[in-house]
């Protein structure tokens, strides 16, 4: 049973969840939109918040190790700390917005997009 387990799987295993988690950050941060399932832009918005958060709070090489540490293209590490820190250095929070894009047509999911405020 899953009592008490706040965290979602996507009926994936451990693996595929982290690369899928990774692969999707890494889309968002270059190109600052993308299209998406409903249930994954919910799943990654508060690692992405809490990558961009934890990148403002601390100084830029090691911002630069720590994104790295989780992101998986170094292209995305430097426009992060270059480019989308200064745009929200008077911003706390809420760095990213959905917007619901109406349904697929092979499977009918709710697609949305996700993108950088």
């Amino acid at each position: 049973m899953r009592h008490r387990v706040k965290s979602k799987r996507l009926n994936r295993d451990e693996a595929h969840l982290d690369s899928m988690a990774r692969n999707l950050a890494t889309s968002i941060i270059l190109y600052e939109k993308v299209k998406t399932t409903q249930s994954k832009a919910k799943f990654i918005k508060p690692v992405v918040e809490k990558l961009i958060s934890k990148a403002k709070g601390q100084s830029v090489p090691l911002a630069t190790r720590t994104l790295n540490a989780y992101l998986s293209d170094k292209n995305a590490t430097k426009k992060l700390v270059r480019e989308i820190l200064d745009r929200y250095k008077d911003r706390n929070s809420g760095f990213l917005r959905i917007t619901p894009l109406g349904y697929r047509a092979g499977d009918a999911a709710r697609m949305v997009q996700i993108e950088l405020v």
